[in-house]
């Protein structure tokens, strides 16, 4: 089962800059950010807002790395824009199973590791009317009493 937007993907060339546009038009602040050298990307997440089964939804902001990555050849055909939309999901191996059965295609036949720990898979999107289609499981996120 679906349980939330997790995150939206925006594609864009200069990761410091398109932060600073969010952080001044909205508000918004870095929650989290690394670089993922398997996707080629440096990546930011923004926290947009805290969701009713425990995770968030955010903005992740991609900058690649490499020329080969696929972000990197997305913004040379499209530019800067909305690149995906993630659905948060307890269990990313059965909803990709589930979705698989309806003949939607999954892109990985194991799920890989996400950003902040999480594990993930896409649906291609000519299966999806057009959209990158991203399943997510967050990793478990510590207490701060431990």
């Amino acid at each position: 089962m679906l349980t939330r937007i997790d995150h939206i993907g925006i594609a864009c060339f200069d990761l410091d800059k398109t932060v600073e546009f969010y952080r001044s038009t909205y508000g918004f602040e870095v929650f989290h950010s690394e670089v993922n050298e398997e996707q080629g990307v440096r990546e930011a997440m923004l926290k947009i807002n805290e969701t009713s089964d425990g995770g968030a939804s955010y903005l992740q902001l991609l900058e690649p790395t490499r020329e080969d990555s696929t972000v990197a050849k997305w913004l040379a055909k499209n530019g800067e824009g909305v690149h995906h939309i993630a659905f948060g999901t307890a269990d990313v191996d059965a909803e990709a199973a589930d979705i698989k059965e309806k003949d939607v295609r999954v892109l990985y036949e194991e799920p890989r590791r996400g950003s902040m720990g999480s594990r993930i898979t896409f649906l291609h999107p000519k299966d999806c009317h057009g959209v990158l289609t991203e399943l997510v499981t967050s990793a478990p996120v510590e207490s701060s009493e431990h």
